[in-house]
């Protein structure tokens, strides 16, 4: 009796003095492949958003409580990510989850938190469908967001420079045998038929295949001026590393992931030249990028000064402060207000990649618009800006375009 008495003047004094017990910590999933082909960009991932988490908690927290990042590796695998969920969900109870690096991963497990109402950001995994797995009307509310630049933009951007800017007209596609490669791939068609080009090789290859030579042969027996990729970084190095051993080199144009370390790194010489839709290249151009790559870099100290894979740092720095004012504006961690908050926030959040101002809403989830990314090529081991004009606007901040803004700057009807 005389414990409980004791205890209980000891709360009191503590709150009398300006005390108060801590809050339990804001628990936020943090998931992607830290190991493996994919970790590269499953490693900058977590980095950038442990950067954006420890600023945030320096700062006082959200809503007067710390965020805490409990990391899971998913190894890139599909029933591991569908295991991760699950625990994330019912054994540690976050309010969100952060990551997904690969689009399969993404696909198979996001839809637990879709059942339990719990948002998610797609930092990385690009797939165009990641976002549309639940949407209406089967499912009034969609709980997948993302910031990265989905495959339906990039395609195009890839298609684009191949044929319009660089004059190419026998491309040959070379795709893993994910779903991210298939259908990134099919997304690289649809971009060719719009432009009625046909590809004269469509070939594909398996995670950890170290011999690209009857791939490669039959893109240069068809008359292949340019390979289009999609893939990550140990395998985009085996088709570079392969045109080397045959002595026959072309242009390398693909998805994001050329910009992955583990490409660049792999295949030397042969890499150099590779270009590759970006939103953010390791260029201290803004006063927020600068802040970001010192800390980075202080922080993790990475080989050489570069991030292995800067879009992934980036993007997962940014969906770190995106959930943070949704959590804010809500005032509450439950999964629908948040939801609702991210649909309609109304403070803008300057991020890394871009300021994002009302960057969702509840028909779209997608944060980044096909104006936000240029292309970066790989050069001197790093990835660089592709184009002198990109390169001396690096410090304007491309902002999204919204729908209703793209259809009033129509030119009027004479």
């Amino acid at each position: 009796m005389k414990r409980r008495v004791h205890l209980t003047v000891l709360a009191s004094l503590m709150l009398a003095t300006g005390f108060s017990f801590a809050a339990d910590p804001i628990k936020v999933g943090v998931t992607g492949p830290y190991t493996g082909g994919s970790s590269s960009m499953g490693v900058s991932m977590r980095d950038g958003v442990k950067l954006a988490i420890n600023e945030i908690n320096k700062a006082g927290g959200v809503l007067g409580r710390q965020l805490l990042a409990v990391e899971r590796d998913d190894e890139a695998k599909n029933e591991r990510g569908v295991q991760i969920a699950q625990e994330l969900i019912n054994k540690e109870q976050v309010v969100a989850t952060l990551g997904f690096i690969n689009t399969g991963v993404a696909l198979a497990s996001q839809r637990f938190y879709q059942e339990a109402k719990i948002p998610v950001f797609n930092n990385v995994a690009t797939g165009s469908i990641v976002t549309q797995q639940f949407k209406a009307p089967e499912f009034p509310d969609n709980y997948i967001f993302r910031n990265a630049a989905h495959d339906s933009i990039q395609a195009p951007m890839i298609v684009e420079e191949a044929i319009v800017r660089r004059k190419f007209s026998k491309v040959a596609i070379l795709a893993d045998s994910t779903n991210y490669g298939q259908l990134g791939r099919e997304d690289l068609e649809k971009a060719l038929a719009a432009k009625n080009v046909k590809a004269v090789a469509v070939e594909k290859f398996n995670i950890k295949d170290v011999d690209m030579t009857a791939q490669l042969l039959k893109a240069k027996e068809a008359g292949a001026e340019v390979i289009l990729t999609y893939a990550i970084g140990p395998e985009l190095a085996q088709i570079a590393n392969g045109m080397t051993k045959l002595g026959w080199k072309v242009p390398m144009i693909g998805s994001w992931t050329l910009s992955m370390a583990n490409f660049i790194d792999n295949a030397g010489p042969g890499g150099e030249g590779a270009r590759m839709p970006q939103t953010f290249i390791q260029e201290p151009n803004t006063i927020k990028r600068k802040a970001f790559i010192e800390a980075y870099l202080k922080t993790f100290k990475p080989k050489n000064n570069r991030i292995d894979s800067p879009v992934s740092a980036a993007q997962g720095y940014d969906s770190v402060y995106l959930l943070a004012a949704a959590i804010k504006q809500a005032g509450s961690t439950e999964g629908p207000k948040v939801r609702e908050a991210l649909e309609n926030l109304q403070t803008k959040v300057e991020g890394v990649v871009t300021t994002y101002d009302k960057p969702f809403t509840h028909d779209d989830h997608e944060a980044i618009t096909a104006n936000i990314p240029i292309f970066g090529e790989v050069k001197g081991s790093k990835v660089v800006y592709a184009y002198e004009e990109d390169r001396a606007k690096g410090s304007d901040i491309r902002t999204k375009v919204k729908k209703a803004a793209a259809a009033d700057k129509q030119p009027a009807k004479k």
